[in-house]
């Protein structure tokens, strides 16, 4: 079992898991193209920040990762500017778009990324997402991925890493718990928040 930077081969992997585990360590359904949930919480942070990206590894191949932006803000932007527009035909906001309300949501998020970070968490600007298939929990791995992409963010000066969770997701708040996070207020409903400073 290897925990390693992440690799551009490593992509349709981590697209997978991210759909198999996206609701809370399961797939969701309903949606008029699964694929969708990758293009949201997976593509945009292994494009645009790879060296922010980290895989568990296991005799069967990657099972789990990790993948952060440095400042939530400045990557929404760039998100906005490089990644939303390769969608606009296939997946077009829920404005412009007859699609099924379905995906509405995750449309949106595609297109207009916004997160309350910047006001609600200002010592915790960096955020991420870490997913792993049922076969890699429970060994320690998702804390070793955790030790991997915290080592990453310090070098790069984030004094903090938030992350958001669904509040019906309780086995992901008892790890994030027990790996150290503290919890943090939030304005959005249904959610969770949690933060990690990261200064020694």
């Amino acid at each position: 079992m290897t925990i390693r930077p992440y690799r551009p081969s490593d992509f349709d992997a981590v697209h997978q898991i991210c759909a198999a585990t996206a609701d809370a360590g399961s797939p969701m359904t309903g949606l008029p193209d699964p694929d969708i949930v990758g293009h949201v919480f997976a593509g945009p942070y292994v494009t645009l920040e790879p060296d922010l990206a980290f895989v568990h590894e296991d005799a069967d191949g990657v099972a789990g990762y990790v993948i952060a932006a440095l400042d939530t803000a400045a990557f929404e932007t760039r998100w906005r500017a490089e990644w939303s527009p390769r969608f606009v035909e296939s997946h077009p906001p829920p404005a412009v778009s007859a699609d099924p309300a379905a995906d509405a949501w995750l449309r949106e998020m595609l297109h207009n990324p916004a997160s309350p970070a910047p006001v609600a968490f200002p010592e915790f600007p960096s955020h991420l997402h870490i997913d792993l298939l049922a076969r890699a929990r429970g060994n320690g791995n998702g804390r070793r991925l955790l030790d991997a992409l915290f080592d990453a963010l310090r070098a790069k000066g984030s004094p903090g890493v938030h992350l958001l969770v669904v509040q019906s997701n309780t086995n992901a708040i008892a790890f994030y718990r027990a790996v150290g996070f503290t919890e943090l207020p939030t304005p959005l409903p249904g959610l969770r928040a949690f933060g990690m400073p990261l200064s020694r």
